[in-house]
């Protein structure tokens, strides 16, 4: 699963390519991580690499003054912090893996471990884990780091999707306006896209370029999971009934009510902002993080608010937090597992989530009052947090394929209008479950 890409993280190359894309990369990129010598110890003190995928300046302010504060403290486990880039983090791991100079802590996103963890390239954290690192994440963003029973990453930060919409334009419509405790239902967002249509302004821009896990994540609100594991592990592609609500509503908005704005169809998030300030469109899905972008580039008076996503039966939402990794071949595994329980300590988490502008997964730190504040609408993100369930799709052997080559174009299609539900249907469940069968041999 990649994500419609959001501030806290960048769109990524395709995982094809990797030797294309490993001889691109700049030296540093491939320094040896656990090479022989960096595994001896140099009198008595340890020396840990940890690659941080940390970009915007408040966020890489902060992993930079922790991993100091951690050298301070701690005069023989010394950990030097390596700069890695969320464009290029799966093929750069899989040199790095192959040719045994993996870092001995990893920073990455849950959707993009199953293939190192179930390649054993990552080590089992399940002992090593902290009691009480343990007991503040909570067991359902557990869940989205563990592949085959066994815990490979651990999940500390987090994005909900949320609806950012123009404050002047909800309140000339007279909708009521949705909060955490009493959303809109997917009917009622319908109808109040259609109420916000006016003149050139649409009521909705969805950015579809990367469509396949917001369609995905969105549709856990309805009960849809698409994927469906049996009792032998094996993984069954599905397209019913709960499933195929959120992507109709879609593209009703865009094809028959005519309420949302067919040109962001092949948008990023970032690419409707512009339109989005000038009035051309009421209301945005995006991630949490976008927050930050907007309150730096909206014109001055521009008024703004976050909006939960509208309910199914539930709030719920899949995500695929980012997460802290240990490279198998790292020697000192019980030090490397010291400094996350260092990193994820709840100050140090909140520091953390408020640099990316996202959600801690530690319930301590999701507590602090910085996080619940009205400003920014930090409180709405928060009140989200116990909604956020692991993405469907992210243990499942296959997905990128999958996604690739045929959820991605047939979404696409689907939401232009080129073809219908049984036709997407079809590819998906059909031509999908084709894919996923090659790697379920």
């Amino acid at each position: 699963m990649r994500h419609d890409h959001a501030p806290g993280r960048p769109p990524r190359f395709t995982r094809r390519g990797l030797l294309t894309t490993a001889a691109a990369l700049p030296a540093a990129a491939l320094l040896p991580g656990c090479s022989d010598g960096r595994r001896r110890t140099t009198g008595g003190r340890i020396t840990l690499r940890f690659q941080s995928l940390a970009w915007q300046q408040d966020s890489l302010k902060a992993n930079k003054q922790l991993v100091a504060e951690w050298n301070r403290q701690h005069p023989d486990i010394r950990v030097q912090y390596v700069q890695g880039s969320w464009t290029t983090v799966h093929d750069q791991l899989l040199t790095s893996f192959e040719g045994g100079e993996a870092p001995d802590i990893i920073h990455d996103a849950s959707d993009d471990l199953a293939d190192f963890a179930y390649g054993g390239d990552l080590a089992d954290l399940t002992t090593l884990l902290p009691p009480r690192l343990k007991r503040d994440i909570p067991q359902r963003s557990w869940e989205t780091g563990t592949f085959a029973g066994r815990i490979h990453g651990v999940p500390f930060l987090q994005e909900p999707r949320v609806l950012i919409a123009n404050r002047a334009k909800l309140d000339r419509s007279g909708l009521r306006i949705p909060t955490p405790e009493h959303p809109w239902a997917w009917e009622e967002f319908e109808e109040a896209a259609q109420r916000l249509t006016r003149g050139t302004t649409y009521g909705v821009a969805w950015p579809l370029k990367e469509p396949v896990s917001a369609t995905l994540n969105l549709a856990l609100s309805t009960g849809g999971r698409i994927f469906h594991r049996h009792r032998d592990g094996k993984v069954e592609v599905r397209f019913d009934a709960v499933d195929q609500l959120v992507p109709r509503t879609i593209h009703d908005q865009l094809n028959v009510d005519r309420s949302a704005s067919r040109t962001t169809l092949g948008m990023g998030g970032s690419d409707t902002l512009p339109g989005f300030f000038a009035g051309r469109c009421a209301m945005v899905p995006l991630g949490f993080s976008y927050r930050q972008q907007i309150a730096q580039q909206a014109p001055k008076g521009f008024d703004w608010t976050v909006l939960p996503a509208p309910k199914g039966t539930a709030l719920d939402q899949g995500v695929s937090p980012q997460t802290l990794s240990i490279a198998e071949d790292c020697p000192h595994k019980e030090e490397a597992m010291a400094f996350i329980d260092f990193l994820l300590s709840p100050p140090n988490m909140v520091r953390l989530a408020l640099g990316d502008w996202l959600l801690p997964t530690g319930q301590e730190a999701l507590r602090d009052p910085a996080l619940r504040a009205a400003t920014y609408d930090w409180a709405t993100g928060t009140a989200l947090a116990g909604s956020l369930y692991s993405a469907p799709a992210q243990s499942v052997r296959g997905y990128p394929e999958w996604k690739d080559k045929i959820a991605t174009p047939g979404l696409q299609e689907y939401y232009s209008g080129a073809i219908g539900l049984d036709t997407l249907r079809k590819r998906l469940v059909e031509d999908g479950n084709l894919v996923l069968a090659r790697y379920q041999r």
